[in-house]
């Protein structure tokens, strides 16, 4: 159909917004721990309210059990956590002190690669209903893929990773995006499951992960951080509408 270049256009632009993220924090060559664990703070904030927001009330509007299978999507990440996470690398570590464990880095950002695999779905999604469905539902996910790369990327440097292995984890988030994209294009029928199972795992990585590492720093900053992690949801979503508006209004 005439419409086909555009999905792949636009999750292409939305995943170079990804890997800009990443390059935001992988170009420092050193990051205060204190800092980090803001920046964990942050994107943990950003989460939580994605996953309660967006993601779960859009997968119960998909199917009834929709609970049943954001279940199963936590679960499946605390067997994963504990099992097959920890066997698996991007490269060396290359400091002695970490404030996030590697198995926990790793399921962070399998958490992030699930969720921006569903920005693509999203992108996809619009455009198999109209053009301009497809057009504003860009215009909202490209509002949060330079925080999800930059989160990424942060989440592997207070692992104790180098700018390299954090720049990888933002490719990684970026070609999620990529193939949500495609996944939507040729098996469109399976999303009703995979959404509510992508809330789980985002829900896990961020209440049951990064949230209780966050909270080892003493002070009222770190926590402070979570909430403006939320309000930076809050402030994306109302930026969306903004643009809703001007898009109909122009159309």
């Amino acid at each position: 159909m005439s419409r086909f270049p555009w999905p792949i256009v636009l999750g292409a632009l939305a995943a170079l917004a990804n890997i800009a993220g990443g390059y935001i924090i992988s170009t420092q060559k050193q990051l205060n721990k204190f800092l980090l664990r803001l920046l964990i703070a942050l994107g943990a904030g950003f989460m939580l309210a994605a996953a309660f927001l967006e993601v779960i009330p859009k997968s119960f509007r998909l199917m009834d059990r929709a609970p049943l299978v954001v279940l199963a999507g936590y679960l499946f990440v605390q067997w994963a956590e504990h099992t097959l996470v920890a066997h698996f690398h991007f490269g060396e570590e290359t400091h002695t002190e970490a404030i996030i464990n590697s198995s926990e880095a790793y399921t962070a950002v399998f958490g992030l690669m699930l969720h921006t695999f569903f920005d693509g779905v999203l992108i996809a999604s619009g455009f198999f209903l109209s053009m301009k469905l497809g057009f504003l539902l860009f215009f909202a996910i490209i509002l949060h893929k330079i925080p999800e790369g930059f989160t990424a990327a942060s989440i592997m440097r207070a692992s104790g990773y180098d700018s390299k292995i954090a720049q990888r984890s933002a490719y990684l988030v970026a070609l999620a995006t990529m193939l949500g994209v495609l996944s939507i294009m040729f098996m469109e029928n399976w999303v009703r499951y995979a959404l509510p199972f992508s809330a789980g795992v985002t829900l896990y990585v961020a209440a049951s992960d990064l949230i209780p590492e966050v909270n080892r720093e003493r002070g009222v900053w770190v926590s402070v951080m979570v909430f403006v992690g939320v309000l930076f949801y809050f402030a994306t979503d109302y930026a969306l509408v903004l643009l809703t508006e001007k898009a109909m209004d122009a159309l």
